[in-house]
């Protein structure tokens, strides 16, 4: 157990590490982007005077080195800083600055971009693997090859155009759900997830194709192992030797495929929120971006790399787990 204590900290340091250095990349490749929060705010109607008093004003005029560490202090304390947009103009164009905290505008999309990320997870998971393994059942036969041309279209196909064509054939033609995806709070639970079927069918059909076809790979990668031969020599039926024997052998990479694709639900949603109109921090960073909010960037950037390196880690804690030959390499 101690060795395993000992993988678990060195994963988090290093996951930790690299957390750090996202926060440098995001932080000053934001600062790259031309342009800045007050040039664009003051618009065309900025002097040389209000465009210097509206930067001073935010804090703009110092160093990017001492507002990084400004910005990565408040960080670690759970303080991303607050919008530099949302604020009340006064009549001379330099903005009174409305002290709106970043965290309270980007949580509440936050929890609904956690929601439709769960509510695709709880449908594409079960089934890609269950799938997986029938697929490694009966591979080489005619609905393995249906079901590889199934998933590579998928795979292929960008969300996007997922998302138009479920708009086209199950929202304008047949009427069977809403192509706008606007929830609210006075929703019940069966009405929100009426509202969010479309893009939580989006992105199964895409995470259900990847996990599908790894879950099959690692079944299939495994059945050659001596062990397995010596149980199917035993007359032992072929589906108790991929459950039994196979599925516990393959969860390492399954879990890491599925790892990825949860982190895919989270960061990869920008797309898929914008189409079908869904509150989500997808719409959140696109509207931060349009206005050069630049701490919402940020902070949107932060957490979804965040989210992403916290799934890997429990992804490699997790397969650890489950597979004495990794926590016993040698």
């Amino acid at each position: 157990m101690d060795g395993l204590a000992f993988l678990i900290i060195k994963r988090l340091f290093y996951g930790l590490l690299t957390l750090l250095a996202l926060s440098v990349i995001i932080f000053f490749m934001v600062e790259l982007l031309p342009g800045d929060t007050a040039t664009s705010l003051l618009a065309m109607g900025k002097t040389e005077e209000t465009l210097a008093a509206m930067r001073e004003q935010m804090g703009l005029d110092r160093p990017a080195v001492v507002r990084y560490f400004e910005w990565l202090g408040g960080v670690v304390q759970g303080d991303f800083g607050n919008s530099m947009v949302r604020g009340v103009h006064t009549s001379k164009g330099v903005s009174d600055m409305a002290n709106v905290s970043v965290i309270s505008i980007i949580s509440e999309r936050f929890m609904n971009t956690l929601f439709l990320a769960t509510y695709a997870a709880v449908i594409a998971v079960p089934i890609a693997i269950t799938l997986g393994v029938l697929i490694a059942l009966l591979r080489n036969s005619v609905y393995d090859r249906i079901a590889n041309v199934l998933t590579l279209t998928s795979i292929s196909s960008p969300e996007f155009f997922l998302a138009y064509i479920l708009i086209l054939y199950l929202a304008l033609k047949t009427g069977l759900f809403p192509a706008i995806s606007t929830i609210k709070d006075d929703m019940t639970f069966f009405e929100s997830l009426e509202r969010t079927f479309l893009p939580a069918l989006t992105l199964v059909l895409v995470c259900i194709a990847h996990m599908m076809r790894m879950t099959r790979a690692a079944i299939i990668n495994l059945l050659a192992s001596p062990y397995i031969e010596m149980a199917q020599m035993k007359g032992i039926p072929p589906w108790k030797v991929i459950v039994r024997h196979a599925l516990p052998n393959a969860w390492a990479p399954i879990i890491n495929v599925v790892a990825l694709n949860l982190a895919y639900l989270i960061t990869g949603v920008v797309l898929v929120e914008i189409v079908f109109v869904y509150p989500g921090i997808g719409q959140i960073l696109v509207d931060a971006v349009t206005l050069r909010d630049f701490p919402v960037v940020q902070a949107c950037c932060l957490i979804f790399a965040t989210t992403f390196i916290l799934l890997n880690l429990i992804a490699d804690v997790v397969a650890i787990v489950t597979n004495p030959r990794l926590r016993h390499p040698k």
